[in-house]
């Protein structure tokens, strides 16, 4: 049959291109062991400030396994506004009311899920049903509304570092690249030229997708809008220059995709997406190293929590470390092509 001599081409190529066999094997395994690490983690156990809660009920919830600490209602709202906490039970009128950090899922599920065990445990009687109010967010957001901020910040970063890696790499394979370094221009003038280049349209691109996800999806959004677009545009150059930065290692846009599933999709478990105070801390400590880390808990500090600038400055300073870091790499990865 006339299949057999493709059938032998195709296998001939793979056992050429070693680095894509080993990614076919490999990546998979990876990605499976991270969702494993990730997702078979303990059960949240909450941290609760009560005050003026009966000594029965309090023992009762740590029964539940919660984290009860005992402080001032100035002391917990302070911790609550620092995610320090996760909730406030307050006793007025022989009844709980309750005040949830709100931006967590998670924390607020096991939260609840402490008071409905707690309830049973005392006897379910009808006057001791909490009255529930958030901090941030409300009893209304949907799953979508807490996930979106990292949502965001996940798709600018992946289409960024995509398409401005892509890019790179053609300069390079078509020849633009090297002429570029045949002129008196220098590396540093060459990268930022580049960056400045592309940069331009991550501005236009994170514009349409903040916008489009705030106004036209009705996203929450309790921040200001003008933080998500500084936000998301850092997110943006990060990738870009993560992006052309490893394009100087592929071969083909082949090699580039190969990319993903190594440097991409590791990021996703460490955004936000899971609760990592479940994980192991050698296993979030992964999470520091990872500039999507950063991009998504400072849009939840906009989005969600609808925090100032100095709240989340700490991220908007690491975002461009990360950038700075890639660019000097970029212009030392120049070398590789010609030394000027």
């Amino acid at each position: 049959m006339n299949v057999f001599p493709i059938i032998k081409r195709i296998l001939r190529q793979f056992r050429r291109d070693k680095r894509s066999m080993a990614l076919m094997i490999v990546a998979p395994l990876f990605i499976l062991t991270l969702m494993w690490l990730v997702l078979d983690s303990e059960t949240y156990h909450p941290d609760i400030a009560t005050i003026d809660v009966p000594d029965p009920i309090v023992e009762a919830m740590e029964n539940q396994d919660a984290v009860i600490s005992q402080m001032t209602e100035e002391e917990a709202l302070e911790e609550l506004r620092e995610q320090q906490l996760d909730a406030l039970i307050k006793w007025e009128e022989d009844h709980p009311i309750v005040l949830l950090e709100g931006s967590e899922p998670s924390a607020n599920g096991a939260v609840k899920r402490v008071l409905q065990e707690t309830m049973k445990a005392m006897g379910g009687q009808p006057d001791m049903n909490p009255e529930i109010n958030f901090l941030h967010g409300s009893s209304d957001l949907n799953l979508f509304d807490n996930v979106g901020p990292v949502l965001i910040g996940f798709f600018v970063f992946f289409f960024v570092f995509i398409v401005g890696g892509v890019s790179f790499l053609r300069e390079r394979t078509q020849g633009t690249l090297e002429r570029l370094l045949s002129t008196p221009l220098k590396r540093g003038e060459i990268v930022i030229g580049y960056l400045g280049g592309f940069g331009l349209f991550t501005i236009f691109q994170s514009i349409i997708i903040a916008a489009f996800s705030i106004y036209v999806l009705d996203m929450f959004m309790s921040g200001n809008f003008w933080y998500v677009m500084m936000i998301t545009f850092l997110m943006a150059m990060t990738a870009l220059s993560l992006g052309t930065l490893l394009s100087a290692y592929a071969n083909n846009e082949f090699q580039m995709i190969q990319f993903i599933p190594l440097v991409i999709v590791p990021q996703v478990f460490f955004s936000g997406m899971f609760n990592l105070e479940t994980m192991e801390p050698w296993l979030r400590a992964i999470g520091k190293v990872m500039p999507l880390t950063y991009g998504a808990e400072a849009l939840r500090d906009v989005m969600l929590r609808g925090q100032g600038f100095s709240e989340f400055s700490l991220q908007v300073y690491i975002l461009v470390g990360f950038s700075l870091l890639f660019i000097l790499l970029n212009i030392v990865a120049l070398k590789r092509h010609r030394r000027l």
